[in-house]
């Protein structure tokens, strides 16, 4: 395998993983802001009250951008195959 092609194949994936991963990141960290100013405003220091928000949220953003995140790995998928099978 050229070593172009190799670099250019773990370059794919490193935005790969950064193109499924955003959204949820995301995400958590809007909520995780929001919760964090409405502690500050209200004074109420509850470590779970930061949690439980956050959980549901991410695992709401989860269901909502699977979808996207299932294209975008079968996209790649479909793409490495293709190169791996053009090189034999």
């Amino acid at each position: 395998m050229p070593e172009g092609l190799a670099l250019e194949i773990a370059q794919e994936a490193v935005w790969v993983t950064i193109k499924l991963a955003a959204p949820v990141m995301l995400v958590a960290l809007v909520v995780g802001l929001v919760i964090s100013l409405i502690q500050a405003l209200t004074q109420v220091q509850e470590m779970t009250l930061s949690f439980v928000p956050k959980i549901l949220a991410i695992f709401v953003s989860l269901l909502l951008f699977l979808p996207f995140m299932a294209g975008t790995l079968s996209t790649f998928t479909r793409r490495l195959t293709d190169q791996i099978t053009g090189l034999g």
